[in-house]
Formats: structure tokens, sequence, C-alpha cells
């Protein structure tokens, strides 16, 4: 039995470690700038493939990431797991009454979705595919199929996130945007799952089928896995959950059932992926498939196999060298031009307003992961040349950065800020020394007078004039002095604990030993009401204040605030 050396064993280890700690670093990065996690986990396999590692220490690359050989072929083989596993995520991420519940606009925007950006893609490769980049030996119509689809599919994940964000998930709106995603994706992967059944890629694929063929069997597969065993699914889960270990069981069960459906698909001559996305379909829309379960797949995925995926993808390519402008931009554009349009359309045709109708159109545009992937299949079985995926990645990353940022714009809405948003590293005492409201007050904005730059007395000043006004202590052992302060562009916050309490004259007449300075702008009177309320709801409640009382450093003060949940 062929089987890896141990020197192979090290370096394929020592891969993997390297890949999951840089996607995870710059994802998190990512995610401190309010990006997509997904651009940071992108960024990391290109800065350890050939586009900067390879080119700086090319010996190194080759150690960890061969492109030929045992290792290379482990490698691949988490990859494809990977991907498998991803879809399977993603497809319970649908909401199969959403299409329903919505109706007219779903259809509407959906259709719309699909149709015009297909038409544009499928006109420009057929006119112009060598600007494109067309694959010299792949069919004409082949490669057309190809480009329209991926300027059709939509990235459900991606725009559901952005609309969690946005506090819109669960408007009118916001079902809307993802029931026409979710008809988008289920539409896209059928007919990507066609093309692919178009192309020979190997000795172990499947026999080659006529297209009509592969369109029938591909439709009664997804039909059989929405249908009845779309109900068996629903029927099995109650006797695992009454029987098996809980959560363990159901996520055996899930995860066995992925890959069944991925290596169905693959032996038909469709690629793994689509089976384990409807999988994932039919997994999720199942009552009895409880929030923990379907929590404790989605992290397990996204902390290990999402970035295990995302973070190979630039290990193949230069990005560098095969970076073309003119090619980025027209695909750019184009795509944008279909989506937005279309999808604007659509929903404008549901007798949606022309601001909410240009905002869906801009939350559709979200291409992102699901768009890479397809790039990415593309590529390996040489439906596409390098600088094409080049452009796709690209073009995916820019419409997922500013799909969130241009509906804030379109509804007029904005993120609700938080005390994690402007509190610094600087501005936090995990022991405060003062013993009564003055002294602590100074004490605080002594902290703050070094992070803005803004005078000490100044700051200090203004925020005791206002707590001899009225007190600031709101019981249970909070007091949020503030003030508004001229000349400061934005908000900063100072937190400071005392083991002993001071007295902040509060009506409970408890101390505080949570003490919060906060100094604002003159001219927004929003965010000073956002951060107090922040402050009210998180630490209202008693767990919360205890552990605080127990913090030793801002690392651990942005735990609790970002694993807490907070009240409503």
């Amino acid at each position: 039995m062929d089987k890896l050396t141990g020197d192979e064993i090290v370096r394929l280890f020592l891969a993997i470690a390297t890949i999951l700690v840089a996607a995870r670093v710059l994802g998190e990065v990512a995610r401190r700038l309010s990006q997509p996690v997904v651009l940071g986990e992108i960024l990391a396999g290109i800065l350890l493939g050939p586009t900067v590692f390879g080119t700086i220490l090319p010996g190194g690359k080759e150690f960890l990431f061969p492109n030929h050989g045992s290792i290379a072929l482990a490698q691949d083989a988490f990859r494809t797991l990977s991907i498998a596993l991803f879809l399977l995520v993603a497809g319970m991420e649908v909401e199969l009454s959403t299409m329903w519940k919505q109706g007219r606009a779903a259809l509407s925007v959906g259709l719309m979705g699909i149709a015009l950006p297909f038409v544009l893609g499928f006109g420009a490769a057929r006119v112009a595919p060598d600007l494109l980049g067309a694959t010299a030996g792949v069919s004409p119509e082949t490669f057309a199929l190809f480009f329209a689809t991926a300027l059709s599919i939509s990235a459900l994940p991606v725009i559901a996130k952005t609309l969690m964000d946005l506090h819109i998930y669960k408007s009118d709106f916001g079902m809307t945007v993802i029931a026409a995603a979710v008809f988008n994706d289920l539409v896209g992967w059928l007919v990507f799952a066609v093309i692919l059944g178009q192309i020979e890629y190997g000795t172990s694929s499947a026999s080659h089928m006529p297209i009509g063929l592969t369109l029938a069997v591909t439709a009664g597969f997804a039909v059989l896995m929405l249908t009845a065993v779309r109900w068996l699914i629903h029927r099995t889960l109650p006797w695992i959950l009454a029987h098996a270990s809980f959560p363990t069981g159901v996520i055996g069960f899930a995860l066995a059932l992925a890959l069944a459906g991925a290596a169905f698909t693959e032996f038909i001559g469709i690629h793994a992926i689509f089976g384990s996305f409807l999988v994932g379909v039919a997994l999720g829309d199942s009552a009895h498939l409880r929030e923990r379960t379907r929590t404790t797949i989605t992290e397990f995925v996204s902390s290990i196999f999402a970035p295990l995926f995302f973070g190979s993808i630039g290990l193949s390519v230069n990005f560098i060298t095969n970076f073309d402008p003119a090619l980025c931009g027209f695909v750019l554009l184009i795509a944008c031009l279909g989506k937005v349009v279309g999808c604007g359309l659509g929903a404008r045709w549901a007798k949606m307003s022309w601001r909410e109708s240009w905002a869906v159109g801009f939350g559709m545009n979200a291409r992102g992961a699901m768009e890479i992937i397809l790039g990415l299949l593309a590529l390996q079985y040489g439906l596409i040349q390098e600088p094409m995926f080049v452009a796709l990645v690209v073009m995916s990353l820019v419409t997922s950065m500013a799909s969130g940022p241009v509906i804030e714009r379109l509804l007029r809405r904005t993120r609700p800020r938080r005390i994690e948003h402007f509190i610094h590293s600087r501005t936090f005492l995990p022991r405060m020394r003062a013993i009564d409201r003055k002294s602590a007050i100074d004490e605080l904005c002594q902290t703050l007078a070094r992070a803005s730059g803004l005078d000490y007395a100044r700051i200090s000043t203004a925020v005791w004039e206002r707590e001899q006004v009225t007190s600031t202590g709101i019981g249970d052992g909070l007091a949020v002095p503030h003030a508004r302060i001229d000349g400061l562009t934005q908000p900063y916050v100072a937190m400071g604990l005392s083991s002993t309490g001071v007295d902040f004259d509060s009506l409970d007449g408890k101390p505080a030993q949570l003490v919060f300075v906060i100094l604002t702008p003159p001219n927004d009177n929003g965010v000073q009401l956002e951060i107090l309320a922040d402050i009210g709801r998180t630490f209202v409640q008693p767990n919360v204040r205890d552990r605080a009382l127990k913090l030793k450093s801002f690392t651990e003060l942005l735990a609790l605030l970002r694993t807490e949940p907070v009240a409503a």
C-alpha cells in the first residue's frame, strides 16, 4: 500500500498549519477593517503562493506547497474535502420556504438577476472569446456558457452575512434578496454542473454524456434531493435525536450524508460540490435540525475547512504576472452592469421603490466565495486561463466589499455603534487608583488625552462640569460620565475597574465598580446615545459585570464584548 513518508507527513502538516494560521490572522484583520473574512483568507494564499513567497523564497514555497508529487496530491485531497463541506454549509443557509413566501418580488428579482447577466456574459464570450482568454481546444459554446453562468451566480453566504450585519435580514427587503439569491444559486449551480459534465477532466471521472442526458440526470437528481430525500431526512432526524448522542449523532449523520451526496454526483459525471450543496439544502430545510447543531457544523467548517480552501486559492496562481487590468476592468464592469441593472429592474417591476430596487441590485451583486469556487474549478479543468481566474477573484472581492456600504447609503441605514468600536488598549484601566468621582474622572481623562491628542485639562473640566449638573451613576455598579468636546472628530471611550467602588450617587446607592468616560463630537447626537445604550444592554447582565471585574487586559475585555450576547 502506497503511503506518505515521514518527511512528507511533516511537510504536509506544516503546510496545513501555515495556511490555517495565515488565513485566520489575515481573516481577523479583514474583519476588523469591516471587510469580508474571505478577503483575508484569500490574501493569505496569495502571500504564501508564487505571487510573494514563491518570488522571495522559491525553495521554501516548493518545500511547503509543491505543484507535483505525493504532497501536492494530499493537499488537493484536503482542498476537495474542504470545498465539499463548505458547500454543505452554504446549502444549509438556503430556506426553500423563503422563495415561496416572497412570491412575485423574489421570482422577478431572481429571474432578471439570472437573465440579464447570462445574456450579457454569453454574448461577450461569443463576440470576444480571445479578449476573455478562452482556452484553446475548449468549445466556444461551453466557454460562453461558463462565463454567462459566472456572471449570473450570487454568493448566498456573503449576502446573508451582509444583511445580518445591517440588521435587515428578517425584513421584507432582506427576505426578498435572500429568496432571489436562493433561486440564483440553485439555477446557477445546476447549469454549472451541466457544464462540468461536458468537460473530460481525467480518467477517473464518469463517461462523457450528451448534454441532454447530463441535464436530465442533473435535474432529476436535484428534484429527488429536494423532494423525497428532503422528506426522508426530515423523518429520520427525530429518530437520530432520540437514539444518538446530541449533537454528535446529527453532525456525524450530516457530514456522512454530504460526502455520500458528493460521491454520487462525482460518480455520474457532475462535480462533487453539487451533491454536498443539495444535501445541505435538504438538511437545512428540516425543522428538526436544531440551531445548536447547525451552528456547530457551520463553525467547524468555517474555522478549519473554509480557511484551508480559500487560503489555498493563491498557491498555484501568480496574481501579479497574471493580473490583466483591462480584463479585470471589463469583467467587473459587465458583471456589475448585468446583476445590478437586472435585479434592480426585477425589483422595480415587483412594485418596490427605485431606492429599494437599486439596493436589491447591489445586494445581489455580491459574488464572494461562490464565484471564486466556480472560477477555481473552471481553472482546474482547463476551461479558463489564469488571467481570467484572477479577474474573477478580483471581481468577486470588489463586489462583496461594495455591497454592504452601498446598501447602507441607498437605504440610509447605519450600523449600530458599540463600545468596542471606540475603546482602545490605552484607554482601558484594569486597576483604577481613584477613590472619589473627581479623581476617577481625572484618571480616565488622562488616558483619553493620550489617545485623542486633546488637552487633558480641557476634557477633564468638560466631563466634570457635566457630572456636576446630574450624576451619571446609573446603578448596578455602573457610572458613565460623558461630555461633548469641540474639535473631536470621532468618539473615544475610556473604561476603568475599581475593586472597592467609587460613589457616583446612583439611585440604588451602590458604588460604581465599572466607570466609563465617553467623549463625543458636539454635532453627533446619536452616537452618544448609542454608546450609552450599548453599555447599559451589555453590562446590565450580572454575569457580564462579574466577568468584567476580573479582567486583567484589553484583550480579555474585547473577548468579553464579542462573545457575550447583548441583552435585548
